[in-house]
């Protein structure tokens, strides 16, 4: 077997379908004469690979910071605020783990060092090794011998960043990791190096012996615990775009093309053009955006859309790529590829709101630029407080304790607790069929009070069909639909087209008309077969059986618009069409009022089509006849009496409540204008999506205040204990090492619980 180098594809050697070209002395083989013209156009790009480079390996790629994404710059480094690791701003951009990668060897490299060290330093303790022994120069030696590649070499990126937050003044973690690890290497290093430089005070005496205390070992496992953190929460940070990745690599790798020839060819689905017609056999998964031509299918787009029965396809149909075919075979048209699919743009559009800040975060903020100079003075009062009143060497515990206060308040589980939810959240809510905009709408979204809902397109399915056939006694449906779809055809009424629709699903055939004429306000009429036929209104056809005026009227009742067919001394029967209820509609407004959310209809339709549709649904508020400037004024009341208020629409009309309201929610199969006024788009037209938003936001926004909880009460706890408040009752510190310890803890314990959120239900 030999690889097609363009697609990537298996081909048989011995018969290539593609036949074979040969550069520079080697012959290449193709699964498609498609892919050896791509490659003999320009064979050195294969070759060397660039031309199946991904734009996330390109050197000038963007890369922003989870925390601070107005923070932006070409290529990887760290956040000048923050001192967080920057991402690739492509969702879909990789590169290729040397973020990870580095932070990971980092890590383990600090941590096989830091362990010896941490035996040495306490091996009078866990080996009964004489004091003399354990506090002597070639102890001393040892221990700073592993202590320098770790601080120095494994903790170099720490330094950095806390050096870049004192010069742009924007004190960060890494600042308080610094300033500690840094005060506990150099007093080590002078310690070792020239002892005669400390004065009395600085001196302990263990079993007659005295020696100045040293902190290799603290630094050392200092910056191991600070490397494991930033490399889990890399590792998390690149698990919260996993779903959305998953959800790319659910589409196949090749399409079965269609030639012009007739003749079939399997081709990378990088060569798909918009245009080229595609076969889709039963059990293949979609490979691009397009719509069927020929043939018939189910499909399941729960992958997409989180709905998951199968939804009917015919020659018209749109599909989704990455959808799974059921037993039919489709024939269709590409008309979205690349990075203009569907799937392509859920990822860039999360992936963008991903980045975007939660009006939350912005108290986060403000909370977090006051705490690390709140954290330094707590050091220094520590320090200063064990200087003038603390037990001997009261320098060498003023260092302890000032050291420790730095590490344990390291806000790093503060700055994740907003960041991380949001991530996670908004991936997840992407499986669900969910798109928020921004982070901002996902907070809103879980503050709603009161959702206002379209009515047409939003709780019908927004396209008139027909729903009721009644012929009169002696009169077959048939004929009656017959009939009537042939003097519709030469109408341009919206009924018109659903009973002709109607007429051809049912295969039946239309007949010439001749002398066509519409008469306003009335009806239509022509003569159909040679025989004058009317369809319109009740009086138009002269309709008198009681029995089908009684069902005329509920059918009215019903919002559905009726109209009669007739021929001189026949009635033919009538016909009903109307914008039928989505069948998902009274299950998503009744977990919507489960969820306490106050349900508004608000309707451009005539007063009685509204109520009937409302009285269908058991909702009792409708307001109806409003124009779009209507819609916006009542969002507008709504909101003037303290109410929040989220908006569902899917057209035109809609835009201006959509952008009023505190939450825009936008139908999948809305207008554009609609989803740009939206801070919430539902991929499929589904108003259980928008059950499944709310649930979404109040998790989010549960996972929040529970971090925040965590991390907040965490450095209340902490910092005390640190500084050595319970000294004088237990006789206990909390050692720079412990210290340490407790703030990864603490961030790890964020990380994992904004990453519950990935299990999160519909």
């Amino acid at each position: 077997m030999a690889i097609d180098p363009v697609c990537g594809m298996s081909v048989d050697e011995a018969a290539p379908k593609g036949g074979t070209h040969a550069h520079q002395g080697q012959t290449y083989y193709f699964c498609s004469a498609y892919c050896r013209e791509h490659f003999a156009a320009t064979p050195q790009a294969y070759l060397d690979g660039s031309a199946q480079q991904e734009e996330a390996s390109d050197p000038e790629a963007i890369y922003t910071c989870p925390m601070d994404p107005e923070v932006e710059q070409v290529g990887p480094g760290s956040c000048p605020i923050c001192g967080m690791t920057l991402s690739p701003k492509d969702p879909l951009a990789d590169d290729g783990g040397a973020s990870l990668g580095h932070a990971r060897r980092r890590f383990w490299a600090a941590a096989a060092l830091a362990a010896p060290l941490v035996l040495l330093a306490m091996s009078e303790h866990l080996f009964g090794l004489a004091g003399a022994w354990a506090h002597s120069p070639l102890m001393a030696w040892l221990q700073l011998l592993l202590a320098l590649p770790v601080v120095l070499w494994a903790g170099a990126p720490l330094f950095a960043k806390a050096w870049a937050s004192l010069i742009s003044r924007n004190l960060n973690m890494y600042t308080l990791i610094g300033l500690g690890t840094g005060t506990a290497l150099a007093y080590s290093l002078l310690a070792v190096l020239a002892p005669g430089l400390f004065p009395p005070a600085f001196w302990a005496v263990d079993h007659g012996m005295r020696h100045l205390p040293l902190y290799f070992e603290s630094a050392a496992v200092i910056v191991a615990l600070v490397l494991m953190g930033d490399y889990l929460e890399l590792k998390a940070r690149s698990r919260t775009g996993s779903a959305l990745k998953a959800l790319l690599d659910l589409q196949p790798a090749s399409a079965r093309r269609l030639k012009e020839d007739g003749s079939e060819e399997d081709v990378g689905l990088g060569l798909v053009l918009a245009g080229d017609r595609l076969r889709v056999r039963p059990g293949e998964a979609i490979p691009v955006d397009g719509r069927v031509l020929e043939g018939s299918s189910w499909v399941d787009e729960s992958r997409i859309s989180g709905e998951s029965a199968a939804v009917a396809k015919a020659p018209g149909s749109a599909l989704i790529g990455a959808t799974l075919n059921g037993q039919g075979s489709l024939v269709m048209r590409a008309e979205h590829v690349g990075k203009n699919s569907l799937l392509s743009r859920i990822v860039a559009q999360v992936a963008e709101a991903q980045r975007s800040r939660a009006p939350i975060q912005r108290l986060v903020d403000r909370v977090a630029s006051l705490f690390v100079p709140a954290v330094v003075l707590a050091s220094l009062l520590s320090a200063a407080a064990w200087a003038l009143w603390g037990p001997e060497p009261r320098l060498a515990y003023a260092l302890l304790n000032a050291v420790a206060v730095l590490m344990v308040a390291c806000p790093c589980a503060l700055g994740l607790a907003t960041p991380m939810s949001i991530m996670v959240g908004m991936g997840r809510s992407a499986q669900l069929g969910v798109l928020f905009r921004s982070a901002e709408a996902l907070e809103a979204l879980g503050r709603v009070d009161v959702l206002c809902v379209d009515k047409t397109g939003t709780l019908t399915e927004g396209k008139p069909s027909l729903v009721a056939l009644l012929p009169a006694p002696g009169t077959a449906e048939a004929e009656l639909l017959s009939l009537a779809a042939s003097l519709e055809a030469l109408s341009e009424h919206p009924i018109s087209h659903a009973i002709m629709a109607s007429a051809q699903q049912r295969g039946l055939a239309l007949s010439p008309v001749e002398g066509f004429e519409a008469k306003p306000g009335q009806g239509i009429q022509g003569q159909v077969q040679g025989v004058e036929t009317h369809v319109g209104s009740a009086a138009f056809c002269q309709a008198s059986d009681a029995a089908l005026l009684a069902k005329a009227g509920e059918l009215a009742g019903q919002a559905a618009t009726v109209v009669w067919a007739s021929q001189p001394g026949r009635l033919l029967g009538l016909l009903a069409v109307a914008d039928p209820i989505r069948q998902s509609t009274p299950e998503a407004l009744a977990r919507l009022k489960a969820q306490g959310l106050r349900v508004v209809m608000l309707s451009g339709d005539a007063p009685a089509t509204a109520q009937a549709v409302a009285s269908q649904l058991g909702l009792e508020e409708v307001r109806a006849g409003l124009s779009p400037l209507d819609k916006a004024a009542a969002v507008s009341g709504l909101q003037a009496q303290g109410l929040k208020v989220a908006m569902a629409g899917d057209g035109v009309n809609d835009a201006p409540a959509l952008a009023a309201a505190e939450v825009g929610i936008a139908m999948g199969t809305g207008t554009d204008v609609a989803k740009l006024s939206a801070g919430v788009v539902l991929i499929q037209a589904d108003l259980r999506s928008i059950a499944r938003a709310v649930t979404a936001s109040r998790a989010v926004l549960r996972n929040i205040r529970q971090n925040l909880g965590w991390a907040l009460g965490y450095n209340a706890l902490a910092v005390p204990v640190a500084a050595g408040l319970l000294y004088p009752f237990t006789g206990a510190l909390l050692s720079p090492m412990l210290a340490a310890a407790a703030m990864s803890l603490s961030s790890v314990s964020v990380v994992g619980n904004a990453l519950r959120l990935r299990k999160m239900r519909g």
